[in-house]
């Protein structure tokens, strides 16, 4: 049996001792709840992804419940979850899906990278888990044990790399149970070979693995480091009868189409904001400043509460707006990022 077999066979015999069998997506699966849940775990962990995925598949328990759905609704559901361009390619998927292919998702490898948001990776995880199709995968958690086992030096985010570790995976996938080897070789990323406590000592493939012969495993995976980039932001907090003004984000990329609070770069423009819609207001409060990262970007969000005086407010912004009542047991079906859930449950916090 040669190293490529060897390692394929440890995965699935420790896959099927160890391996999860009962996640929610696992249970009477198709390709339509596969699809959501790979999507999902893009970039995400499967604890974070459990609660989202249960909601959205009661809400939106086949394709065509979801293609009634816009992309509005869809973002609601997603709300919290974050990287909100995979819901925007769920949306587009549907619609191609229904238009196209009658609701049925092509079992074609080919047909099926063509979708929004679904590449090598991610068709190969459809297709094998949800069809037990010859496909391998290649997530965060197959780049990480490849990278360790095999001593790769390169930084796995470079393209150069992507196509050496496509190479390896390619070769160790088996013809046969490949559904049982991808599900297990994700298994062993999340639980046994993690990104920071790695359990190397009951790890089944630790007899093969060189960066454990040479005590190195915390030395990879190599990954080119983005320089965090500081943002200094205002949030204004427009205050009126236990509402708060909230706007669609339109010409962001981050939070795009999500509801948030008018933005400023400095407290002057944001005063100019204000006396060009003629807003009278009582009083100002500085609240704590709010710090938050996104890929690349780290956020220094400062929220500043201003209660008004108008009844009537003459907003230059015709539509796409909302007052949100802090104390409405009711939830305002609008998806809101987590930084500004997190901002308005404060002030249900502090009572004002």
């Amino acid at each position: 049996m040669n190293q490529s077999n060897k390692i394929a066979q440890s995965i699935i015999n420790w896959f099927h001792k160890y391996g999860r069998k009962k996640l929610p997506w696992q249970i009477k699966k198709n390709m339509y709840k596969i699809w959501i849940s790979e999507i999902m775990l893009q970039q995400t962990k499967v604890v974070t992804v459990i609660p989202y995925y249960l909601k959205f598949i009661k809400k939106f328990p086949t394709i065509k419940n979801l293609s009634k759905a816009s992309l509005n609704k869809i973002l609601f559901f997603w709300s919290g979850l974050g990287y909100y361009n995979r819901a925007k390619n769920i949306f587009l998927t549907t619609k191609i899906i229904k238009e196209k292919y009658n609701y049925k998702f092509p079992k074609n490898y080919f047909l099926l990278i063509k979708l929004p948001g679904i590449g090598k990776s991610t068709a190969g995880a459809i297709l094998s888990l949800a069809n037990n199709f010859f496909f391998s995968i290649l997530d965060g958690n197959v780049k990480r044990i490849l990278s360790r086992c095999f001593l790769i030096k390169e930084p796995i985010n470079k393209s150069s790399t992507q196509k050496k570790l496509w190479k390896i995976i390619n070769n160790i996938t088996p013809i046969y149970q490949t559904e049982k080897f991808n599900q297990g070789i994700m298994d062993l990323g999340a639980t046994i070979c993690t990104y920071k406590t790695p359990s190397c000592t009951i790890c089944p493939i630790n007899n093969i693995c060189l960066s454990y012969k040479n005590n190195q495993v915390n030395q990879y995976p190599k990954n080119i480091k983005l320089k965090k980039i500081l943002k200094k932001i205002i949030f204004l907090l427009l205050y009126k009868e236990k509402k708060i003004f909230l706007k669609k984000i339109e010409e962001k990329i981050i939070w795009k189409d999500l509801f948030s609070f008018p933005e400023f770069q400095n407290k002057q423009k944001m005063l100019l904001w204000i006396e060009k819609r003629n807003i009278e207001y009582k009083k100002i409060i500085f609240l704590e400043k709010q710090k938050f990262q996104y890929t690349n970007y780290k956020i220094v969000a400062e929220p500043i509460l201003i209660f008004t005086l108008n009844k009537k407010f003459e907003f230059l912004e015709k539509k796409k707006k909302i007052w949100y009542n802090l104390n409405s047991k009711k939830k305002e079906k609008i998806a809101i990022p987590s930084p500004i859930k997190k901002i308005l449950n404060k002030l249900k916090e502090i009572k004002i």
